[in-house]
């Protein structure tokens, strides 16, 4: 073991070839080690467990340790069921024991003032990690920015509410528990992220899919819409037009699912075992959980927040995918024509068939594909995301950034055969790589140097972004602001990377009139 200088305010130790490097933080002395430069730091504890009693209360503060807390190894990951093939995990297993985040960060002390991203992992609020191998932040380090990965409760575990528990809370309130365990992550950031060379007052959040849900909340919310300096938001946004539940719901929801397991109260509930409440969740005619209007995260709908202006007054940078579903989704296995494409909607959405498809609507057969994608992506995801985008460029007070990204991952590695459909896009949650710069991590792919590309001028845009609330600078297109009440400028991100004018406003503008 030799010493070889001091780092971050403590001292680095080199041992069979890794280098060893501690931190302070507000709870005590912690080590990570060093990879080229980059200091990396796992499973660094932000609250404190929420088991036993703390399962469905609000996250608590830590306790400080005595010694050195090693963070070699990811924390356990949250409870939940494997749902989703294309999650990777590199975490210490799975636990209610999971309120970790991870932090890589390129500076040599702690006096630099970085900017910092604080990324939440998408999975619909039920999957997911900070360890996933997408999520990993060493490129964006290299980029001059400290990246933060946190986990956050999910589930039941997660998004849980009872009457008992809104009686027993000190704000009248149950369920929300992963938004808050986000919200207190962020509040250890900006308490502790100097102690990593960071900025506290130049924090980025970002996210995809549930992960951009969480961006979207985190922004909306009193507890900590003042925490950020900027915001990314990657297909998804609690801005659709389904309307989210409300306490008084979510609580006879709760009783439902206490009915429905057989569990004579809250306490029976809270002393099941974690592996038996998660197999519960799995049950037939069980209600499930996620984000509801609570009245203490969130005080009325987030919709509402956003159109009054009373969000995070920072700027935006926000964007979805080509092919955020496709064309089956409406059509199933039917031929691809017009005849069965308006039968499809209209037996889908009978109630505003006529309007959808004057919007969307295909003049031939050849077009059907790519209209009756684009509807199901919209149905999906795009339209929330859209209507976060038109709301915070007329209320935010700071400039909002539109992406559209196109570029289609290449196929499997050694794959044998490829998917059957007309069109190629750019799927659900493909950019993650590009966008972070990851593709080298992820060896499922067949990468070629396009995608190589793609991924370094998407990555400079997010770098660019992160750093000055801007994503223009050096090797970049010039991408220019979201105008309110007039068709956006949206940044096409794929080989042929350009802005342009805003497509189909009228689709969003139609959809905006509807709710389910």
């Amino acid at each position: 073991m030799v010493l070889v200088g001091s780092l971050l305010g403590g001292y680095a130790q080199e041992k069979n070839d890794t280098v060893f490097v501690r931190s302070n933080t507000e709870n005590g002395v912690i080590e990570g080690f060093e990879r080229a430069g980059v200091k990396i730091f796992r499973g660094i504890p932000y609250a404190q467990p929420p088991v036993g009693k703390l399962r469905w209360r609000e996250p608590q503060p830590v306790k400080n340790w005595r010694g050195v807390k090693k963070t070699i190894h990811f924390g356990p990951r949250a409870m939940q069921l494997p749902v989703f093939s294309d999650m990777r995990f590199r975490s210490n297993g799975m636990s209610e024991d999971c309120l970790y985040l991870n932090v890589w960060t390129p500076s040599k002390n702690n006096r630099e003032k970085l900017p910092v991203l604080v990324y939440f992992y998408g999975g619909g609020f039920i999957a997911g990690d900070g360890s996933e191998y997408r999520y990993d932040g060493e490129s964006m380090a290299r980029q001059g920015i400290v990246m933060v990965t946190i986990n956050y409760r999910l589930g039941i575990f997660g998004f849980f509410s009872h009457p008992e528990l809104t009686r027993e809370s000190p704000h009248h309130a149950s369920g929300n528990y992963g938004l808050l365990d986000q919200c207190a992550a962020l509040q250890w950031v900006k308490r502790n992220i100097a102690y990593f060379g960071g900025d506290p007052d130049k924090i980025t959040i970002g996210g995809e899919s549930a992960g951009s849900f969480s961006v979207s909340a985190q922004m909306a919310s009193p507890l900590s819409r003042n925490l950020i300096a900027g915001a990314i938001g990657e297909s998804g946004s609690l801005l659709g037009f389904r309307a989210m539940p409300h306490l008084s719901e979510a609580e006879k929801a709760g009783l439902s699912f206490q009915n429905a397991v057989g569990a004579k109260n809250l306490n029976e509930l809270r002393s099941t075992p974690a592996d038996q409440l998660l197999e519960m969740t799995s049950r037939r005619g069980v209600p499930l959980f996620g984000v509801i209007v609570d009245g203490y995260f969130f005080p009325t709908e987030p919709e509402t927040i956003f159109l009054k202006g009373e969000q995070a007054q920072v700027p935006l940078l926000v964007g979805w995918n080509s092919m955020e579903s496709n064309y089956k989704a409406i059509l199933g296995e039917e031929e691809v024509t017009v005849e069965n494409y308006e039968k499809a909607v209209r037996k889908r959405y009978p109630d505003i068939a006529d309007g959808l498809l004057k919007v969307y609507k295909a003049n031939s057969d050849e077009e059907v594909a790519q209209v009756a994608t684009d509807l199901a992506s919209d149905m999906f995801i795009g339209y929330g995301t859209w209507n976060w985008s038109d709301i915070h460029a007329k209320t935010g007070n700071n400039e909002v950034y539109r992406y559209y990204f196109v570029h289609p991952r290449p196929g499997y590695k050694n794959a044998k055969t490829g998917d059957n459909l007309l069109i190629r896009g750019a799927v659900h949650s493909a950019e993650i790589e590009y966008v972070l710069g990851n593709l080298p991590v992820n060896d499922v792919y067949d990468w070629q140097s396009e995608d190589y590309f793609v991924s370094t001028l998407s990555q400079l845009f997010f770098a660019h972004f992160i750093k000055t609330g801007n994503p223009n600078g050096l090797g970049v297109p010039t991408w220019l602001p979201v105008k309110p009440d007039e068709p956006a400028n949206v940044m096409i991100i794929g080989r042929n990377a350009r802005l342009q004018k805003e497509q189909h406003r009228d689709r969003y503008l139609y959809l905006r009139n509807i709710h389910f």
